[in-house]
């Protein structure tokens, strides 16, 4: 009976111990990645009101993922996309095929792009912008297919790959962006010129070797404005840890660079803006090594996923009798903009008053935290949120889920500009947001954050 029971107890403290042990590990990761540039000349996504069509490819275009389980069984995926945006169609479809083919759940499924301007365009993402003829529309719906795709066989393949990991999180800085709303001319001078330049980096690591490296940046990958394929500043950063750090993934997440560029800029000569667009991306991959290369604070699980939803509330917009009375004046993208508001007047009765808002928030069990926000978010959010839930543990995303617009800060919205309220038509609104917009958003995170901790 003895002999019985010291085996037993054997056997639990032999349980207990690989339950424990960083050898078994808290987490299981794996990554993958998936080629989407173009095989085809494609429009190209960005630069609104106009129609380009891709020349050359500078360097492929990728889709990365992620597969993180924890001790607790639960999957979480993250995706990055070399890609301008994603529509809420989109998002909708791909979480669609992830929840029914992969079980993973929406609330632990984050879709974040780059906002590349020199990728192709895809679905119906930024549509007001475009003019295609048919053969445009053909071959940007054969490459909305293959992106949808590849989307499928990257998250398949990130969970095939799942082995036992470490996970590493530390800041480091870099000094490319540039507060666009001062940099616009004279009529914007007066405007905020704030910026962060934290760079954010997660490595997964395996048996002390590096598989992967997350790392994030709050700026639009606009360094390029030609004819040719790219990843822009942030593809050349992936390019160089990749080969910095041979056999692991580097994948790029945009932070909150809504109101932000990385400058200066060169317009005009292709190879020259290329190299400057080359040194950006090495700027931002060393202040990666640096932060790989230094102590780096250990995360731990489980993660608490938890995602909701608020409204924001725009502005009231032009009557239909006002709208009809412009529109003989109007040609190219402002046309199509009137004339999509007086559809939704004898379609649905009047413009929408309100856009559907989504919030993702992972909290690790160490404590660190995810905070995804929706579209084009300025830089006030990433700073605020950061100050508000601990500025050495969170990490705040922009560009999740829909492009729907840009997403200003209550000082941004009062100043008024691109981002706080003339770029909103773009995107097919009837006006701006109305000042409840950070209240509405700041209450839904904090909302989240707190069912995140309990």
């Amino acid at each position: 009976m003895f002999l019985i029971m010291n085996r037993l107890m054997s056997k639990i403290i032999l349980a207990s111990m690989l339950i424990s042990s960083p050898a078994i590990a808290q987490w299981q990761a794996g990554v993958a990645k998936a080629d989407i540039t173009p095989t085809e000349s494609v429009p190209l996504a960005g630069y609104g009101g106009k129609t380009r069509m891709s020349k050359e490819v500078v360097h492929p275009i990728w889709l990365k993922a992620m597969a993180l389980r924890d001790e607790m069984g639960q999957l979480s995926v993250i995706v990055t996309a070399d890609l301008v945006g994603l529509s809420d169609k989109m998002v909708g479809i791909i979480a669609a095929n992830a929840i029914s083919k992969y079980k993973i759940p929406r609330e632990r499924l984050i879709l974040n792009t780059s906002h590349n301007h020199s990728c192709p365009v895809t679905e119906d993402v930024l549509w007001i912008y475009y003019e295609f003829n048919d053969q445009e529309r053909a071959a940007k719906d054969r490459y909305t297919q293959m992106v949808y795709q590849r989307y499928d066989e990257v998250i398949g393949a990130a969970l095939k790959d799942l082995s036992p990991a470490e996970i590493s999180f530390e800041h480091g800085l870099a000094g490319i962006a540039v507060n666009r709303r001062r940099s616009r001319g004279p009529e914007t001078r007066s405007f905020g010129g704030q910026v962060d330049q934290d760079v954010p980096v997660l490595t997964i690591k395996s048996g002390g070797k590096l598989r992967a490296i997350l790392f994030g940046y709050s700026c639009h990958t606009t360094a390029l404005g030609g004819l040719s394929i790219s990843g822009d500043y942030a593809g050349f950063a992936q390019i160089e840890l990749e080969k910095q750090y041979p056999g692991s993934l580097a994948m790029f997440v945009q932070n909150c660079g809504g109101d932000a560029n990385p400058l200066p800029r060169i317009r005009g000569n292709e190879v020259e803006a290329v190299k400057l667009t080359s040194m950006y991306g090495h700027i931002l991959a060393e202040s990666v090594k640096q932060v790989i290369a230094a102590p780096m604070k250990s995360i731990t699980g489980p993660i608490k996923a938890v995602m909701g939803e608020t409204e924001l509330y725009l502005k009231p917009g032009l009557s239909l009798t006002e709208l009809k009375k412009q529109l003989p004046g109007l040609s190219g993208m402002a046309k199509t903009e009137v004339e999509h508001q007086i559809n939704q007047y004898q379609t649905l009765g009047a413009p929408l008053d309100r856009v559907k808002y989504p919030v993702q928030v992972w909290r690790f069990g160490s404590g660190f935290t995810f905070i995804a926000l929706t579209g084009e978010t300025v830089v006030d959010y990433s700073l605020k949120f950061k100050g508000l839930y601990g500025w050495n543990d969170t990490w705040v995303f922009g560009y999740n889920n829909d492009l729907l617009s840009y997403v200003p800060s209550l000082r941004v919205l009062k100043e008024g500009g691109y981002e706080g309220t003339t770029g909103m038509a773009e995107y097919g609104h009837r006006a701006p947001y109305t000042e409840l917009v950070e209240k509405q958003i700041s209450k839904k995170v904090a909302e989240l954050v707190k069912k995140s901790r309990e």
